[in-house]
């Protein structure tokens, strides 16, 4: 089972984020602040979760959270300033975007910076150890998925519905027909292999 905390008595909100290695789309963090007494006996981290269970829980993290927020960073800004600066940023903005300010910060992961003077400590793992961090870790992917969606809309030929930016060989195969759109990280390996040197040509 899930642990409630790490630091016991405190404001204690859980960071984790999704889209990491996607070739395409921004990355999106969430943090959430749980009650002490919060438990459900479907979250957990939200990859190993289905899609209709995260879609189930949502409603429930956020009526019974005591405070949520959302941040995204943009694929210009992941060229910017490299993904694993972007993903700290974007769980700066999930923080900052809270109502309610935390006294301590747990983090999925091994790396963090700080933020306003908040305590903090990163946990491997932690979105399979810390409700809060698990929580957050269904908002970030359920936002995320919604915005692929939407881009879908769009850009059919890439089927982001389906693989939602990650590097599926569908998804690198339309990047080789079509060509990458603004969406598309350009940083990146977008084809993983030595046509990457043909497609900017």
């Amino acid at each position: 089972m899930l642990k409630s905390f790490l630091l016991k008595d405190s404001i204690e909100v859980g960071c984790d984020e999704a889209g990491r290695g996607c070739l395409a789309g921004p990355v999106v963090a969430a943090a959430v602040i749980l009650p002490p007494t919060f438990q459900h006996s479907l979250l957990n981290d939200s990859k190993k979760l289905s899609e209709k269970t995260r879609l189930f829980l949502e409603p429930i993290i956020k009526e019974k959270a005591i405070a949520f927020g959302i941040g995204v960073v943009s694929e210009r800004e992941i060229e910017e300033i490299n993904i694993l600066n972007a993903s700290i940023l974007a769980m700066h903005r999930a923080i900052e975007n809270l109502a309610v300010v935390p006294e301590h910060i747990i983090v999925d992961g091994n790396k963090f910076k700080p933020y306003g003077g908040i305590p903090y400590q990163c946990v491997i793992k932690g979105d399979s150890k810390y409700l809060s961090i698990a929580a957050a870790s269904v908002l970030a992917k359920n936002f995320r998925d919604e915005l692929m969606l939407e881009l879908h809309a769009d850009f059919p030929q890439y089927a982001w519905d389906k693989n939602k930016g990650y590097p599926t060989k569908t998804h690198r195969k339309a990047i080789l027909t079509f060509g990458p759109t603004q969406f598309h990280r350009m940083t990146f390996n977008l084809l993983g292999d030595s046509l990457q040197l043909d497609l900017f040509q």
